[in-house]
């Protein structure tokens, strides 16, 4: 089992950029497969950002281009790079791991608010 704590988020200005990271407990991080949802009010739960156990990773058409994830195994960590934030980005972000072997069990952070607002 991990345990995910997200940090970094905030109120920012649009055009703005904030940088998340997600840190997670226990051993065997690099096997998982780490990714970034987001949830505004009214909405479901989207998947931003997603990175793989070999690095590749993929983006939601929304932030592609300004979005980066990336992965630390040695610090246990993911982070999400925000750049060109936009009013529409609002919403609370969530870190997920999802294990890469086995039942595939999928793991939450509690979430960190995001607001672009001038």
């Amino acid at each position: 089992q991990v345990q995910l704590v997200e940090s970094g988020g905030g109120l920012v200005q649009p055009g703005g950029s904030l940088r998340l990271s997600c840190a997670a407990s226990g051993s065997a991080f690099s096997f998982y497969i780490m990714a970034w949802y987001r949830q505004a009010p009214g909405n479901q739960r989207e998947r931003v950002a997603q990175i793989i156990t070999s690095g590749m990773t993929n983006y939601a058409n929304s932030v592609k281009g300004r979005f980066t994830i990336s992965r630390d195994n040695a610090k246990n960590t993911v982070y999400l790079q925000m750049n060109s934030l936009k009013p529409e980005d609002t919403a609370v972000y969530y870190c997920n791991a999802e294990e890469s072997w086995g039942t595939r069990n999928n793991y939450w952070g509690q979430g960190t608010q995001v607001t672009v607002s001038s």
